[in-house]
């Protein structure tokens, strides 16, 4: 028997690749190692959880011992990887066993981004980014009636928009002028800030949190410009940064993510990476589309069939209820203007290059009726 593909990670990169892998070659050992219990989530249903009204126990789909019996795998939870040794094709774990690969899948993630806040609170600020946090989030979201949020891009937003449901009143804080400002012209953010406000969210844009003092009933946040925020809680979301150290100790080539080529593989042979922790030319896309294009061609690659990942447009739905959302930014450097059409139940927001051809677009409210017939004349991100 040949040794396994080792895949280190339990989200959905991971299980989606071990699926595919299953539909072409049903034969080959297959292992996944996970740090955390390694049942089956959707990670980012986390930050619509608390409108759904869902446990712990609802948010997971498929406990380990069904993924092992339905991939015909090998799970092991709870463990940790100190070591890789890509000469020998080894993995160290936590009890020191040494465990051969034939081929190892690199599906790590990635770690929020904690900004650099001084006080005597700082420890306290919360972020989301497992099934774990989110339990942990949730449990003190107890008697809570507001919270700070740290970042009005997507997930700020989202979670903003669901803590509503639970009748917690949200603040969010951003040094820009307006939400997901990386990803909408100026009036599609302000119609988002509106519709959201509407609903009972407070945006606080243009300042940054220095500092959290802990004080008598939750936090003090000491902002930028001087003035001070209270909250019961504060939760960072602020983004995320490919999880690389366990990579970059085996020796393979990282950038912002663990570098891979457009078969996903690293710069050591039989080592791959896929999802959050993945950098593919020149890409880290933490979106679940992308995840599904890595998954299916790497699940090729290792079954035999070397194929590349390529990206088609793939416009981002927001999970802001209040006002629906959904985004597909322009390649990073394209060249172009934003042209906006404003109406009273909607924006449209095209961004045309100099040919007049669509490379991008945004859409609010009703206009996200406008989502399928627009990304259809989007270029692909990756040919």
């Amino acid at each position: 028997m040949s040794h396994p593909i080792i895949i280190i990670g339990s989200g959905l990169a991971a299980y989606n690749l071990a699926r595919e892998l299953r539909k072409l070659d049903t034969a080959t050992p297959l292992t996944v190692i996970s740090r955390d219990h390694a049942g089956f989530y959707s990670k980012p249903m986390l930050s619509n959880a608390l409108a759904g009204n869902k446990s712990i126990q609802q948010l997971v789909m498929k406990s380990a011992e069904t993924m092992a019996s339905e991939l015909n795998a090998t799970i092991l939870a709870h463990t940790e990887i100190s070591a890789i040794d890509a000469a020998a094709q080894t993995v160290t774990i936590n009890d020191g066993r040494v465990l051969p690969y034939r081929d190892l899948v690199l599906a790590l993630g990635a770690d929020p981004i904690r900004l650099p806040l001084s006080g005597n609170g700082a420890a306290g600020v919360m972020s989301v980014n497992d099934l774990d946090d989110f339990a942990k989030f949730s449990a003190a979201l107890e008697g809570v009636k507001t919270v700070a949020i740290l970042g009005a891009g997507l997930i700020g937003c989202e979670f903003a928009n669901d803590l509503l449901a639970r009748g917690i009143k949200p603040v969010v804080l951003d040094p820009s002028n307006w939400p997901l400002s990386r990803l909408l012209p100026a009036e599609a953010g302000e119609r988002l800030a509106a519709k959201l406000t509407e609903a009972g969210v407070e945006f606080k844009m243009g300042v940054s949190a220095s500092a959290v003092d802990a004080i008598e009933q939750g936090y003090a946040l000491t902002l930028s410009d001087g003035s001070i925020v209270t909250a019961d809680l504060v939760l960072s979301a602020v983004g995320l940064r490919s999880r690389t150290q366990l990579a970059a100790a085996a020796g393979l080539t990282i950038n912002r993510g663990i570098v891979v080529d457009r078969q996903l593989q690293s710069s050591a042979a039989h080592i791959y990476a896929v999802g959050d922790c993945a950098e593919v030319a020149g890409l880290t896309l933490p979106f679940v589309l992308p995840i599904m294009q890595q998954a299916r061609a790497l699940a090729a690659t290792l079954a035999g069939t070397p194929t590349v990942v390529k990206y088609p447009a793939m416009p981002v739905v927001v999970k802001t209820p209040a006002c629906p959302t959904v985004v597909a930014p322009p390649a990073i450097g394209a060249e172009g203007d934003w042209q906006v059409e404003i109406a009273d139940d909607g924006i449209t927001a095209r961004f045309v290059g100099s040919a007049d051809e669509l490379l991008g677009f945004a859409l609010i409210g009703a206009a996200t009726s406008q989502r399928q017939a627009m990304a259809q004349q989007l270029p692909p991100v990756l040919v």
